[in-house]
Order: C-alpha cells, then sequence, then structure tokens
C-alpha cells in the first residue's frame, strides 16, 4: 500500500498441556512455550509495530508464589526487546545455578516466565494513544487468584460511551475512556459474580474457604462469563484472555470480522491472528488448522479440557476482506491465491485501458504488497497474449505471411519493476517547501526501461486511501520516465468510508475517494446534498441504534465508479505531472469473487455489520463537515 495506514494488532496464546518437564525430556528444555511464543510473535510482527507485550500464569503453584509474569515494551524492535529482556533472565540463572538449568520444577518455582499459559500481543497504537500504558496485556488483579484477568486482543467496540454507562450503573468507575478498559473490567465484573456465586453455592454445602478456591478453579464457567459480558458489545473483536488459576479463552465476534486461527494436538493449543505463523511455529500443515467459528469462543480449562462454545448468536459471517487484500502476511495458502485472483481479475479493465496495445506497455507494482496482485496480472495478460496467438494463427482463412508470423509471436509483456521503496527518509529539514521535496523520494525508480512519450506504465497498488504518496512521490518519479500515459491499478475498490473494527482509517476528508466525490457534487451543482446529509446524520443521534442507517452513501450517489475514478485520477495527478494519468479499480463483484469467504466490505461499500459501524460513519460525516480532526469512535 502506498499509503501506509496503522491496522490490525495481532495475538497468540499457548496452553502447554503437559508439564515442563515432558518438554524438557522431549525437546531439551522447559522453556519450550516461551520460545514457541516468540516464533509466533515474529512471525506476526507485520500486525504491531508501536508496541508488543506478553504474559504468562504458572499453574498450581503454592500460596504466597508468584505465579503471574508480565512484560511490555515500546521499543523500537518490541518483540526482539521483549524476548531478550526474558532471555537475560534465563541468562543469570544459568550462570548462578547451572546444575539447576535443566530442572524444569526448580525453573517453575524460581523463575518468571516460566508458565503453562502464554500470552503475546502486537499492539498498532491509534491517535493520541500510543503509551507502555495502552500496550497489551492488561491484567486486573485480585488476591483470590481466581478473580484475577489477563486479556489481550485485536478490537474496537464502536459503544465505548454506552459500555461504559453500564459500568457506571454496575458501580463501577473506569480510569479511562477506552474499549480496552471497558472490555476488562466488562469481563472482570462478570468473573467476580461468578465467583461470588460459586463460593455461595459451596458455601452453603458447609466446604471451607480453602476447599472453596479449589471448587471454584474447577466449576468457573468461562462461557457464562463471556456471554454476559459481550451481551451489548458492539465492534469487532478477537480477545484472549487467561484466569489466574490457568483458564484460558479466546473469543471471536458473532461475525468474524477479526481473524482467529487454532491449533491443538496432544501437547498444546495454540491460537494466533494468522495461520502460517502456526504452521511455520509448529510445522503443521494448512488444513491441521481451524478457525475459531464467528460468535464462538475457544476455552481450555486448567484441567485441559478443550471446548468451543456459542457465547453470541452468529449472524451473516462478514470477515475483513481487507485482511486478504493487504493485512496479513501473504505467506497464507488461501490468501496468496486470492491475491493473485484479485490482479488476474484486472486484466480486462487494464486491456481496455491500454487498447490493448500490449508492446507499448511497462507492467509494473508499488512495493511491497502488491507484488502478490502483480503475479497475477502477469497471468492473465500472458494469458489474453497466448489467446491472442492462438486465435490469429489458427482462424486465419489466408496463408499468413513470414513477415505477420514473426510480429505476432514477438508480442511479450514486459513485466519490470519500476518502483523501489527506499529506506525510510528523514525530513529534517523544517521548510515545508524543502520537506516536500524530500518526500517526493521516498520511492526511486528504475531508469533505461520505459521508452519516451511511447509506453504506457500500468502500476498495481493494492488499494488507495488518501492518495497522498502517489501525488507526492510515485507519480513524480514515474513521470520522470517520461511515459506517454500512467496508469495506477488498485487491486482493491474505491475506499469510501471509515473503519470502526480494528483498522486505522477513521477520518472521512482523508479519503481520495470522498474528496472527488464531493469535488463532483460542487461541481455539478448538487452542493446542497452535503448539508442534507449533515442534517440526517445529526437526527440520527435521536434514534434507536438500529433504527440508524449510512446516510453517508448519498454523497457517492450521483456518480459512477468511473466517474469518481476519473476524479480522483485528476486530484492525484495535479498540475505537475506531464504524463496523462487513469486510475482503475477493483470492481465490489470481483472482490467477492477473489474472497468469497470473506465478505466483510463495508469500507468500500458502506454496508456495516453491526449497528454500531453506522453510527460511527455518520459521526465521522459530521466531524468533517464541523472541522473536526479527530476519530469517530473510542479506542486505546
Amino acid at each position: 500500500m502506498s499509503d501506509a495506514i496503522k491496522h490490525e494488532c495481532g495475538i497468540a496464546l499457548i496452553r502447554l498441556l503437559k508439564p515442563l518437564s515432558y518438554y524438557q525430556e522431549k525437546y531439551g528444555t522447559a522453556l519450550y512455550g516461551i520460545n514457541k511464543l516468540y516464533l509466533l510473535m515474529e512471525k506476526q510482527h507485520n500486525r504491531g509495530q508501536d508496541g508488543a507485550g506478553i504474559a504468562t500464569i504458572k499453574l498450581d503453584v503454592k500460596p504466597g508464589s508468584r505465579y503471574i509474569s508480565r512484560y511490555r515494551s515500546m521499543a523500537p524492535n518490541a518483540v526482539a526487546d521483549i524476548f531478550e529482556y526474558v532471555q537475560r533472565k534465563f541468562a543469570t540463572v544459568q550462570r548462578a545455578y547451572p546444575d539447576r538449568f535443566s530442572d524444569s520444577q526448580w525453573l517453575k518455582n524460581n523463575v518468571s516466565f516460566t508458565g503453562e499459559v502464554l500470552m503475546g500481543h502486537l499492539r498498532y497504537g491509534t491517535h493520541g494513544k500510543n503509551s507502555i500504558e495502552n500496550c497489551h496485556p492488561f491484567l486486573r488483579q485480585n488476591n483470590w487468584m481466581t478473580r484475577n484477568l489477563v486479556i489481550a486482543g485485536n478490537f474496537n467496540m464502536t459503544n465505548v460511551d454506552e459500555l461504559l454507562e453500564q459500568l457506571y450503573e454496575l458501580g463501577q468507575h473506569p480510569k479511562e475512556k477506552a474499549d480496552t478498559v471497558t472490555v476488562l473490567e466488562k469481563i472482570g465484573h462478570f468473573l467476580d459474580a461468578e465467583n461470588q456465586e460459586q463460593f455461595d453455592k459451596f458455601k452453603q454445602k458447609g466446604y471451607s474457604n480453602v476447599e472453596i478456591s479449589a471448587l471454584i478453579a474447577e466449576h468457573l464457567d468461562v462461557a457464562r462469563i463471556l456471554r454476559k459480558s459481550a451481551k451489548t458489545w458492539d465492534g469487532g473483536y478477537t480477545i484472549s484472555g487467561i484466569v489466574g488459576h490457568g483458564d484460558a479463552f479466546v473469543m471471536r465476534d458473532p461475525a468474524g470480522i477479526r481473524p482467529a486461527y487454532y491449533y491443538v494436538n496432544d501437547e498444546v493449543v495454540v491460537v494466533t491472528s494468522e495461520r502460517p505463523a502456526i504452521q511455520t511455529a509448529f510445522n503443521v500443515k494448512f488444513e491441521e488448522i481451524n478457525e475459531i467459528k464467528p460468535g464462538y469462543a475457544l476455552i481450555v480449562k486448567k484441567d485441559g479440557t478443550i471446548t468451543e462454545e456459542m457465547f453470541r448468536e452468529p449472524v451473516e459471517k462478514k470477515s475483513c476482506s481487507f485482511e486478504r487484500i493487504y493485512f496479513s502476511r501473504g505467506s497464507d495458502a488461501a490468501i496468496y491465491q486470492e491475491r493473485k485472483h484479485l490482479g488476474r481479475l484486472l486484466c480486462p479493465q487494464i486491456l481496455d485501458a491500454i487498447n490493448y496495445d500490449i508492446k507499448n506497455t511497462v507492467f509494473s507494482y508499488i512495493p511491497n504488497t502488491a507484488e502478490v496482485a502483480f503475479y497475477g496480472l502477469g497471468e492473465g495478460i500472458n494469458d489474453y497474449v497466448r489467446k491472442l496467438q492462438k486465435d490469429t494463427l489458427l482462424n486465419r482463412a489466408d496463408k499468413i505471411s513470414d513477415e505477420e508470423l514473426n510480429e505476432m509471436l514477438s508480442i511479450k509483456p514486459r513485466f519490470e519493476k519500476l518502483n523501489i521503496k527506499d529506506a525510510k527518509l528523514r525530513t529534517f529539514i523544517t521548510q515545508d517547501a524543502d520537506r516536500q521535496d524530500m518526500v517526493q523520494h521516498v520511492y526511486d525508480t528504475t531508469y533505461g526501461i520505459v521508452r519516451d512519450h511511447q509506453d504506457t506504465i500500468v502500476a498495481v497498488d493494492d488499494s488507495i486511501v488518501r492518495g497522498t504518496t502517489l501525488k507526492q512521490s510515485i507519480l513524480t518519479i514515474l513521470d520522470r520516465l517520461n511515459p506517454k500515459k500512467i496508469i495506477i491499478v488498485s487491486s482493491a475498490p474505491q475506499i469510501r468510508y471509515p473503519d470502526c473494527y480494528g483498522i486505522d482509517m477513521s477520518r472521512l476528508g482523508e479519503f481520495v475517494a470522498f474528496e472527488a466525490a464531493v469535488s463532483l457534487l460542487y461541481k455539478k451543482g448538487l452542493g446542497d446534498v452535503i448539508e442534507k446529509v449533515y442534517h440526517q446524520c445529526v437526527a440520527s443521534l435521536e434514534l434507536p441504534k438500529a433504527d440508524v442507517e449510512n446516510y453517508v452513501k448519498a454523497i457517492y450517489a450521483p456518480f459512477t465508479d468511473e466517474e469518481i475514478s476519473k476524479e480522483i485520477a485528476g486530484i492525484i495527478r495535479g498540475t505537475h505531472i506531464q504524463a496523462d494519468v487513469e486510475v482503475i479499480y477493483q470492481k465490489l463483484e470481483n472482490l467477492h469473487v477473489a474472497c468469497p469467504g470473506h465478505k466483510g466490505d463495508w469500507y468500500f461499500s458502506g454496508d456495516y455489520p453491526t449497528p454500531g459501524g453506522n453510527r460511527v460513519v455518520n459521526r465521522a460525516y459530521m466531524n468533517w463537515v464541523e472541522g473536526k480532526n479527530v476519530r469517530a469512535y473510542f479506542s486505546a
């Protein structure tokens, strides 16, 4: 993606199903769990570079012994920083007690981070909320082991105000207005209530307090806690949690917006945000890994019992399509094929745009995430050329001349790497003009390939959000090659609406598609639509949440996709580009063809999978009209 945006966090959860001594004997180390957690987090480092954190819990420790360990970091390479910190602890022990380092029970009793339940989190921060206090995992502490709670997740809630009000009504007074705090305290409240209910039940039966503690741990109903906690949540979420005594869970929202994959064998239970992380870390096949079902929680009890239980009634599955287009690592077998298919499906539009002139076209891509779609485009263009050659040679009624034969057989698409992303330049010069000149050089190009004023450049990007980098850098650099025309191709449809479920795209005014639609409204004398939509959005504040519609759709309604794309081309071209510029976007119906199992397309269609999404888009529009440069929802 040429316009960098902050997006999805990543989670990792490991539950060791055997004693630490088992891993010491089989794998030669009692640190099997922590080593695997490191691998899972490194293999998902694309999901968060603003911070990271880990937590571990030891099972069956004696009273007075520390059993929860947590460490968080905001270092430039947070994952490495965390595990260097952990490694130093073990290195110190190895030097001081070399004969004890292979004694798994001694390590568990004396060294932190030697637990059987391990959790990791990678974080992308949001506006103004990037501090160590906002890094997951979050910890809710209590002297009762079964009331301790650790959570980490990939989520945004759209109704934080409503959830806070509910906490007030329960008598709580949260210290912060953020969805992470509300989720932690909501689960924590019902965890407390479950503990109290179990305590009262066993107390009436005559058990002692010490006996009751063990009975609560055994009978704690995690699914019931989650059902009560999530009853009014509106958002996209994958949330992992560990209760102090060892019960663990990972819950996924009812629409399956956020991803969650798991693998189970007789040694471990593993959950991550991305499937390839598990495949690599545990060397298992694609088909051995499952998705947590929408509206379900994978629950691992302290005794190792594993269940997948429903906590909210599932709705139509709307898994995030942006995961497939851009965010998730392309090493996932399914995602790789889907991205190639996205590129292939663009071929008819591109061939039409270049007037089928393969000979005078150079095909390229914008590094790095568009590369796989580019491969798919290449396959599609090659298929077209082979079909053209076959049809021409086999279906001619007259004899083809040698010159014509050579001309036809010489058609060979030119696939080149024109765009090169350099290391991030420091724009330390304070004057705006000087800084702008520096920004232009974030991308470089390959010289000597494009023929002056003869060739058309087709450059594939995976998506276009703001168009800023295209305008300020990529088009400027490509234009220096003196092409006849530059065609920018997006493997995603036009991004028209904000996300509120995890991706940091919250302000309408930053979307070049929205800018283009507003520009067209004024050009066509339809400026009154802007005011009308604003009043509809304001009026909707008084409506029940379920009755609110996405009124911002009316901004785009008067225009075809092609009209908006043409206006976008004019915006990003500006006045300094000499070549003609055209922008081609993926068709929405083709997105669904390429990614049939991931129909979450609200960024493109405006069809939000939860009622809170409509409230957020309307609030984002009101903020734009009122000149408020703030997000339309609260998040940590």
